[in-house]
């Protein structure tokens, strides 16, 4: 293998990304700038203040290779938000975008991915559902989450982690509380993301989508025409999607006119055929973002080389994983958890979070001791 080439910085994936909504970049800068530093004797809390500080420092560099910047998906987030919100949603970017960079933890992962279903409608010739022996029932590893324990993993973060997506090996369309969820969430992130194949999506779900919390939903799609669409997605239909997120567009307009919802398709650059002009002419009618995410070969990670890839996964001070049964991981790429640390039944997040087996993960990692951990060994992510 040829580690360098084959590298997957996880950290700001996109190949390529298209903004309708092009937020001015330099001018909500400028606005977080002004904030943070009118807002910033008021912060009482040291951490919070510390973080805040350094954010002020580098958003106010001109150096390229400050820690922090904003890009124009950040702004696009930003230019939604009310002034008030600002200090809390930059305190959360912050550590989101810089901790991974410095090795820093605190008690809560930056990022956290709740997983709704690990069943999938789709096989997706570039995703791991096409292991059978994952997605296959027999094996144990498809279900959904319940609503109580969906409840308490919400109960425990809100306040102390923004960034969340509810979506992580399956579709979370697939079960059968969403639309609960979603309710439950109302008012409490300003950084909640959904992520679906929109094959699923009805008018019960876009009501659930436009008034839950939701701040950004993501619809996956990695072609704009058939039979392209199709090859990679296999079982989904190109007019099917298309027809429901018409539909969700349409209910927004009509519902729900004063929604700040971001909505983006987004695809896995996985073949050359799939072009961005052809993508933003067709979804860029649709909906505010359209972008293209580096291919990793996740499908199987279990079988791929052993490789010599040292540098240490930015994912294991980044995020953090909990699927459907509560059982948490470092990293979707082992699907199969070969890695967990425990379970949300059993410990809490911050516990499960700065546990010593999750410790000693990020140990060998920094010690570039990957080669002795299964599948790390295997992975590219770094």
């Amino acid at each position: 293998m040829d580690s360098i080439t084959k590298i997957y910085r996880k950290a700001h994936s996109f190949q390529n990304f298209y903004s309708v909504l092009a937020s001015d970049i330099e001018m909500q800068r400028l606005r977080i700038l002004s904030i943070l530093k009118r807002e910033i004797t008021q912060i009482f809390e040291l951490h919070q203040k510390d973080v805040l500080t350094r954010a002020i420092k580098d958003l106010s560099s001109t150096e390229e290779a400050s820690l922090f910047r904003i890009t124009q998906n950040i702004a696009d987030e930003v230019a939604k938000l009310a002034d008030a919100q600002l200090p809390r949603y930059i305190f959360h970017r912050y550590r989101y975008d810089v901790y991974s960079k410095e090795k820093i933890l605190d008690n809560y992962p930056p990022y956290l991915q709740i997983e709704p279903s690990s069943i999938c409608n789709f096989r997706c010739v570039f995703c791991y559902q096409t292991d059978n022996t994952f997605s296959q029932k027999p094996h144990g590893y498809m279900g959904t989450m319940g609503l109580d324990l969906f409840k308490e993993v919400i109960d425990q973060i809100e306040g102390k982690v923004e960034f969340i997506s509810l979506a992580s090996r399956g579709e979370p369309l697939v079960c059968k509380d969403i639309d609960a969820m979603l309710e439950y969430c109302v008012g409490k992130f300003l950084g909640l993301k959904i992520n679906t194949n929109a094959s699923l999506l009805n008018e019960k779900h876009c009501h659930a989508i436009l008034a839950g919390g939701i701040n950004t939903v993501v619809f996956s799609a990695d072609a704009a025409e058939e039979p392209l669409y199709s090859q990679l997605r296999v079982y989904g239909s190109l007019e099917k999607v298309l027809d429901n997120i018409r539909l969700f567009n349409s209910i927004k307009k009509k519902h729900y006119p004063r929604s700040k919802i971001i909505t983006r398709v987004s695809g896995v650059k996985f073949k050359d055929e799939q072009g961005m002009d052809s993508m933003v002419d067709l979804w860029g009618k649709l909906v505010d973002q359209v972008a293209f995410v580096t291919y990793n070969p996740w499908e199987n990670v279990y079988e791929s080389p052993t490789n010599t890839v040292a540098t240490p996964c930015s994912d294991l001070w980044r995020r953090m994983f909990v699927w459907h049964d509560g059982k948490v991981n470092p990293c979707d790429t082992d699907y199969k958890s070969t890695l967990s640390v425990g379970n949300i039944k059993e410990k809490s997040i911050t516990q499960l979070w700065r546990c010593a087996s999750y410790e000693a993960l990020r140990k060998n990692h920094l010690d570039k001791q990957r080669s002795k951990l299964n599948p790390c060994q295997r992975c590219v992510v770094v």
